[in-house]
């Protein structure tokens, strides 16, 4: 897979090495020239000198061949300009994007090209939500421009889907079971899995069925 990632502070950078430890071709542009002459050493990443927000500089590195973009600069207006030029000028299927003020976060939807948005101080406020919160929903991830999420509820005592199958349990159309974490080994959910107290339950919702994903894990 090849990957352009548009800005290479420490984030971006340390996505860089991720992705090109996971071996995917990768791609950095960033307009300081002291980041790009030092950071160029890094093995296994192409880096260039340029402004991801300029036509010319995404045609000058063959975004169209990209199969991701990923928009990390430090700047919401920039990541929003590049996703929307990856999308819209060079049609590359997967683009996602960095939020650096919640505020902003109502932007990046499928308007501005964005797949994917992680706002980091909102993953941060859930999982501490997550770690804390025993018989509630947590919104993890949005996906899709808001339009699926990933969410999870770790089962109460008193929840209504312990000790019963996945099979029997009503889950609405629009969701779908993603993993179970048990005792922190991650159990790929089958219709034969029976949910226990305390379990980690993973599920892919659109936002109009997750009132019937709570009440069915939480009861509530």
């Amino acid at each position: 897979m090849r990957v352009c990632i548009a800005g290479g502070g420490n984030v971006g950078s340390f996505i860089a090495v991720e992705l090109r430890d996971a071996g995917h071709e990768v791609l950095v542009l960033e307009q300081d020239p002291t980041v790009v002459a030092r950071r160029r050493r890094t093995e296994g990443i192409e880096w260039r000198e340029a402004d991801a927000c300029e036509y010319r500089s995404l045609e000058e590195a063959d975004l169209a061949t990209c199969d991701v973009v990923i928009a990390a600069t430090g700047d919401d207006e920039d990541n929003l300009v590049v996703s929307l030029l990856a999308r819209q000028e060079f049609a590359v299927p997967r683009v996602v994007a960095r939020i650096n003020h919640p505020q902003n976060e109502w932007l990046f939807n499928e308007t501005w090209g964005v797949d994917v948005a992680v706002s980091t101080p909102h993953l941060l406020t859930a999982l501490v939500e997550e770690a804390v919160s025993v018989g509630s929903l947590v919104r993890l991830l949005q996906l899709e421009g808001g339009r699926v999420s990933l969410v999870e509820v770790t089962l109460s005592d008193d929840s209504p889907a312990n000790d019963k199958p996945l099979k029997d349990l009503a889950l609405p159309r629009d969701a779908t079971f993603v993993a179970v974490v048990r005792r922190q080994h991650v159990i790929v959910p089958r219709g034969d899995t029976v949910l226990e107290a305390g379990d980690e339950v993973m599920v892919l919702s659109t936002p109009d069925v997750e009132p019937a994903v709570r009440q069915l894990l939480t009861g509530h």
